[in-house]
């Protein structure tokens, strides 16, 4: 309401006219809430800016029919009251004059300087008159850019909008809807990250009002019905107090109520709710060792909720928030949550970025600027981050839009890469990277190996053939986990890359991955499928979606086929790793026929052929995968095709005792390669998997199918069921696997991998 009585004070000021007795009084309020957090500002500066601002916009009117300068004061005031520093009030006082007036960026440079000025043209809007329908993106475009170097335009622009959003009652109402629903698809995220959450709270609050007034009404509604009856929490909060004063714990104990879209995410969650569901206890303390004293003497006087436990300041948020999360019940029954933080944690809570002033200044000045704003003892440094310029998922945005020309592109990718409103690192490392463990990689929730792939490879992801995490084999389209550490297992690096499988298109999470493989695709001439199902809203999309696809029956596979590689036993999605492994082995086996002279056909496959039954589908059986040259057989199966073992199988005998037609089988020269699998012994030592799998890459074989089974006395078996272009390779492919230090036997398997 303080904030409503500032704003009203302003207008006021500001309707009365422009003279020079009033100039103090409409930036009066500003600058005595800007002296409350920085005691020492320069107000120069800010009375300079007005002025400029003032009789820059003198004579524009708001829809509303308000003198427009009392826009730029109300942001200034919103700024001003979450602790912003001079540069970015000066900002915001001139943040519409370049857009708005013959205000020139020349002009605030000379005046104000070059921060002021970045500042400024940061939120200056494109003219949609160059632009077209291209300016709403284009603009987001710039002002993302701008954030990459100072954080301090995307405040300004929050700011901006929440004023837009409080007076949008002028607006019509298909223009309400429609910044409503760009502030929720854009700007509400964005606060988010950034961790102002006292703009994200109003703003979700507004939008919630004018996309969903029934609901909104309604919500309200039952907080008017809280709120009229006696508040629980009241004396739940004075047993806190109590129970912490005689624990000699210096603390302040606050009943926080819930915004309304969390009061109706939380019925929408709960169905009915509590009359201690309106608000939560907040604790603050002076230090981080406070917080879990505060934590023990409440779970040990209360009842506490273990699942309700979250520990944000070990593990803090990638927005910055750090705080414990609890819930207690007293001797009635009654459960309240509880927000345990310092006042140094509260204040950036509430204000994310914005209460770590200037990004630019020194990390020594910085500090010493924290710890006065925090109200912290002299001599105590800043507990937290406190360079939130370029947090990970601000990188990520800002490397995949520069692959992202086309405008409506840059727009869709923008609104999916801001709803995942989740984050989590994993370790990854990469073949010739040093120490086991990998480096940090911060990630979107629900991304896959393929997203970790070209976050941390780049292009070169196209050659990613496989990856392990947390030691086993993995499909490239499993869902990472918070914590997992990730070995991805490149192909060659000679030669043009086999390029991703257009299935992956249907697992990645992030822009970068997704543009880089649509840009691959699109290159080489291959479909790029949708990224969602027709009619299907991305909204709608689940965020923590398993890789797609489900086992095929184990039955026999089409002579020279192909087949998604199998890990542990468990069929991966369709176009994981190993199919640009299988494109690889036909690419090199395309180029080596095509380097030799005309007549050499010995670099020709084999395949079996029934004579007799020249359009019989013929299959190789997967219990004992013959290769050309093996003595063979056939027995025909239902549906006409013939199933081809080798003549020492096991199987043939059964079914030749059970009285089965044999056919004879012989090999002949076709144009697809061969099948095989192999067991390899060897000792267990780190690396081993991957040194195996480089060596079969390096041989053009293609993983279909592959199986670690687990140490016994320090010795493991790996399986693998191979394509060969050629299978007289396969005694040169298994003396290299026999050189891979640690392994001591490589032999031909009696059966696959299981599928």
């Amino acid at each position: 309401m303080s904030a409503v009585r500032g704003l009203r004070k302003l207008s006021r000021v500001a309707l009365r006219g422009a003279s020079s007795r009033d100039l103090p009084d409409a930036i009066e309020h500003v600058a005595k809430v800007h002296r409350a957090h920085h005691p020492g500002a320069d107000l120069r500066p800010l009375r300079r800016a007005y002025v400029l601002a003032e009789s820059s916009h003198r004579g524009q009117t708001r829809k509303s029919g308000e003198p427009y300068i009392t826009h730029p004061l109300a942001v200034t005031l919103l700024l001003a009251q979450l602790g912003a520093e001079t540069t970015t009030l000066t900002a915001s006082l001139l943040h519409d004059t370049v857009e708005d007036t013959a205000v020139t960026l020349d002009q605030v440079r000379r005046e104000f300087g070059e921060q002021v000025c970045y500042l400024v043209d940061g939120v200056t809007k494109l003219e949609k008159v160059d632009y077209g329908s291209a300016a709403e993106p284009e603009t987001f475009r710039k002002m993302l850019l701008a954030t990459g170097n100072d954080v301090r335009v995307m405040a300004i622009k929050l700011a901006d909008r929440l004023h837009n959003m409080r007076t949008l009652g002028v607006m019509r109402r298909e223009k309400q809807v429609r910044i409503a629903k760009v502030t929720r698809d854009v700007l509400i995220p964005l606060a988010e990250r950034l961790g102002i959450q006292a703009l994200k709270s109003e703003l979700e609050d507004l939008v919630f009002a004018v996309l969903h007034p029934e609901e909104h009404a309604r919500t309200r509604e039952l907080i008017q019905e809280h709120n009229a009856r006696p508040d629980p929490l009241t004396a739940f909060a004075a047993q806190v107090r109590r129970t912490l004063r005689e624990a000699g714990i210096a603390a302040e104990v606050l009943i926080r109520p819930r915004h309304t879209v969390s009061v109706h995410r939380l019925r929408l969650k709960r169905g009915q709710l509590g009359d201690c569901d309106f608000a939560r206890l907040l604790v603050l303390v002076e230090e981080d060792a406070d917080c879990y004293a505060v934590l023990g003497e409440l779970h040990t006087c209360f009842a506490p909720l273990v699942s309700q436990f979250k520990d944000f300041i070990a593990v803090p948020k990638f927005n910055l928030y750090q705080s414990l999360h609890t819930a207690i019940a007293d001797q009635d029954g009654r459960v309240a949550e509880v927000l345990v933080r310092t006042r140094r944690m509260h204040r950036v809570a509430e204000t994310g970025v914005i209460a770590l002033g200037d990004p630019h200044a020194s990390a020594a000045a910085e500090a010493r600027d924290a710890t006065e704003r925090a109200g912290a003892p002299a001599g105590a440094g800043p507990q937290e981050r406190t360079d939130p310029t370029r947090p990970g998922w601000l990188s990520r945005l800002l490397e995949w839009q520069s692959h992202a020309p086309d405008p409506n592109t840059f727009w869709q990718e923008l609104r999916d890469e801001l709803a995942q409103d989740l984050e989590i690192t994993v370790y990854c490392a990469v073949p010739g990277a040093e120490g086991s463990g990998g480096s940090a990689l911060p990630l979107p929730a629900g991304a896959t190996c393929v997203d970790a792939a070209y976050a941390r490879l780049g292009e070169a992801g196209h050659r990613c053939i496989g990856a392990r995490v947390n030691g086993r084999l993995a499909a490239l389209t499993t869902v990472l986990r918070d914590g997992d550490s990730l070995q991805l297992f490149l192909e060659p690096g000679q030669g043009s890359p086999s390029g991703p499988s257009p299935e992956w298109l249907a697992h990645v999470r992030t822009p970068s991955a997704r543009l880089a493989i649509r840009e691959w695709l699109s290159a080489h001439g291959q479909p790029t499928p949708d990224r969602q199902n027709p009619g299907q809203d991305p909204d709608q999309q689940d965020p923590d979606r398993q890789p797609a696809g489900q086992p095929q029956p184990a039955a026999e596979v089409p002579a020279g086929s192909t087949a998604p590689a199998a890990v542990n036993g468990t069929e991966p999605a369709t176009g994981a790793a190993p199919r640009p492994a299988v494109r690889t082995a036909r690419t090199r086996r395309r180029e080596r026929t095509a380097q030799q002279p005309a007549g050499h056909d010995r670099y020709a496959e084999n395949v079996p052929v029934v004579p007799g039954r020249p359009g019989a589908p013929v299959r190789l059986a997967r219990c004992c995968t013959p290769v050309p040259t093996d003595a063979v057989t056939g027995f025909p199966v239902r549906g006409g095709a013939i199933t081809v073992h080798r003549e020492s199988c096991q199987s043939v005998a059964r079914m030749a005792s059970d009285g089965r037609l044999t056919l004879p089988v012989r090999w002949e020269q076709g144009a697809v390669g061969c099948r095989v699998t192999l067991r390899a012994e060897a000792f267990g030592r780190p690396r081993l998997l991957a040194d195996l799998t480089e060596t079969i890459a390096a041989h053009g074989a293609a993983v279909v199918a592959a199986d670690v089974e687990p140490p016994r006395e320090q010795r493991v078996r790996h399986t693998y069921t191979l394509q060969l272009p050629d299978a007289s390779e396969l005694p040169a492919l298994m003396r290299a696997m026999l050189r891979v230090p640690g392994v001591y036997d490589v032999t031909r398997s009696a059966r696959p991998v299981a599928d």
